[in-house]
């Protein structure tokens, strides 16, 4: 069976920078279960998988655009740390989120200086390329519970 959407796709993946580093892999662990054609992966990753099949083992590149966006300095503010009332421990590479004209947003603290932090809301791996080695370890038809709730369920997936 080859990958097309709505069928459940395991893969197990290394994800490294263009310096070769490993920034994330399933390695060691379960494989990573995913819904294809759902938004659950990379939109380039997920384009590169379709009609590949189990077994099929393969090696992209991504660019930014497909990945995780390309960098939008736009995104990046500085504000008092009064601003964060209620977080003790201010500290770069801190995790929040913020509550933004468009909703809520993930932002990073990347700097703090003196009475300023500096907060990030685009992805840690905006702009970046995405090099992924890919497995393919199964693909299967979805259960109609997991095309209706856009996830896989069980082994790899979501538990509700």
């Amino acid at each position: 069976m080859s990958i097309e959407p709505n069928q459940v796709v395991s893969i197990h993946y290394t994800l490294k920078g263009d310096d070769g580093k490993v920034i994330d892999s399933s390695a060691g662990g379960e494989p990573l279960a995913y819904l294809h054609g759902h938004g659950n992966l990379v939109p380039g990753l997920e384009r590169e998988l379709t009609g590949k099949r189990a077994g099929d083992k393969l090696q992209v590149k991504i660019a930014p655009a497909e990945g995780y966006g390309e960098y939008d300095p736009q995104l990046v503010q500085q504000v008092p740390r009064r601003a964060l009332k209620g977080i003790a421990n201010v500290h770069v590479g801190l995790r929040l989120q913020a509550q933004t004209e468009h909703g809520p947003q993930a932002v990073t603290v990347t700097r703090v200086t003196g009475d300023m932090v500096t907060l990030d809301g685009n992805h840690p791996l905006a702009g970046q390329s995405l090099n992924f080695e890919v497995e393919i370890t199964a693909v299967r038809a979805a259960t109609e519970e997991e095309l209706s709730h856009g996830h896989v369920h069980g082994a790899g997936g979501h538990h509700h």
